[in-house]
This record gives C-alpha cells, sequence and structure tokens, in this order.
C-alpha cells in the first residue's frame, strides 16, 4: 500500500512566500475558480527511487488540475515516455481522476505555483527551495534524480549545496553527486523544445531509460 507523503512535502494551499505567484495565482482563481490554482503538491510513488525535478506547473495543466505535468503538453511526452520505461499503471486522461499512476517515479516542482510567463524569479525559486529540500529529506530512497531543464537542474544543486559550475548542464549529462546521488539532465519536455526539434522524443526516451537504469526500475532494469 502507498505511504501517504508528508504534509511538509508541499507548500500550504494558501501559501505567502511570493506576493507577484500569490497575485497571479489569485487572478487565475477569479477567471476559472473550478480549477486547482494552488501549490502544486508533490506526486508519484512514495517508494520511488527515481525523483523528476520540474521547473513549475503550467497554467492550463497542473495549476488546472493540481497534478504535475497533468493537462499540457509537456506531460503528454513525459507520461508516454514513463508508459515506455514500465513505470506506469492505468491509462493517463490528463484529469487528476483518470487512475494513472506512476511505480518507482516522483515528480516536484522546483517552484509549486505558476509563474507569469512560466518564468519564475530567482527570489521564488530560494523560497520554494525547502519544500524540495523536505521531499528529499522524506524520501531518502530516492538517490536518482531527473532534471527537466537548466533551471530546475541548478536549482536542484543549489538544494544540495552544490556548486553549478562543477556540474555543467547538458541534455543526457550524467553527475555523480556523492553520497550515491547521481543526476541526469535532459531538456524541459516542453512543445516549444519538441516543435523546435530541440528535444525529440527518441532523445527523451534515451535519457528517461538511463535513468531508470541507474535506479534499477521498470525497463531500465
Amino acid at each position: 500500500m502507498t505511504k501517504p507523503f508528508p504534509s511538509d512535502m508541499d507548500a500550504p494551499p494558501d501559501c505567502q512566500l511570493c506576493p507577484r505567484l500569490v497575485a497571479f495565482r489569485k487572478q487565475a482563481q477569479e477567471k476559472h475558480p473550478d480549477w486547482f490554482n494552488a501549490p502544486v503538491p508533490v506526486w508519484g510513488d512514495a517508494e520511488a527511487k527515481l525523483f523528476i525535478v520540474g521547473l513549475a506547473p503550467g497554467m492550463q495543466g497542473a495549476n488546472r488540475t493540481g497534478r504535475p505535468f497533468t493537462g499540457d503538453f509537456a506531460g503528454d511526452l513525459l507520461f508516454a515516455t514513463l508508459e515506455k520505461a514500465a513505470l506506469t499503471s492505468g491509462t493517463y486522461d490528463k484529469r487528476p481522476d483518470d487512475g494513472f499512476a506512476l511505480f518507482g517515479v516522483l515528480i516536484a516542482n522546483a517552484v509549486r505555483c505558476v509563474p507569469p510567463q512560466n518564468k519564475p524569479t530567482g527570489a521564488e525559486i530560494v523560497n520554494c527551495r525547502p519544500f524540495l529540500q523536505a521531499t528529499m529529506a522524506a524520501r531518502p530512497q530516492a538517490q536518482t534524480f531527473l532534471a527537466l531543464g537548466r533551471i530546475a537542474h541548478d536549482t536542484f544543486l543549489s538544494t544540495l549545496g552544490l556548486r553549478r559550475a562543477s556540474y555543467p548542464f547538458g541534455h543526457g549529462a550524467r553527475h555523480e553527486l556523492g553520497e550515491g546521488r547521481v543526476l541526469f539532465d535532459s531538456y524541459h519536455c516542453s512543445r516549444y523544445n519538441t516543435n523546435t526539434r530541440r528535444l525529440t522524443p527518441e532523445m527523451f526516451e534515451e535519457v528517461i531509460f538511463a535513468a531508470a537504469r541507474q535506479a534499477g526500475i521498470g525497463r531500465g532494469l
């Protein structure tokens, strides 16, 4: 049976740490009162060995549904690739109640609230860092990490107190971080990156399978 997540892994629903994000969230609440419109919680397998770190919720995706990557194009590619790696069950239908589940995988965003233009500020990233730290502390069995994009990569390293210059971001890069931790990098699975062919489904699949092999889960075994 899946264990519940500790509440301190997630920002409170009425989090007030970032005034700009609070104001933007309120605007979304006024326009779409039936949407989630709150800091998006961690989601996945409580016994996960692979921890995927995204940047922030998308307006039409996680901010609407309340589940990371659910409802936007980035989630379509991410979940289809995780399914190929045998890390999911059920059928993904872009809804938090679709019965879709992850095996061995945990997903959290570096910034838990939707930011304007999908661009959080440095201060907002720092404000949200304690929630990422709490997630990592609560799930020490997750020793393999996958950062989706440079900002997720950088904030993850800062969360561990590591020098960014020692672990340069690069798609497909693998970083030994010490204490058994390994970080993989990927370009973000956004529509822009796939439309411009900066990231192809084959490139993304290669990184996902490599991370799964490192973690010893799914078809990465």
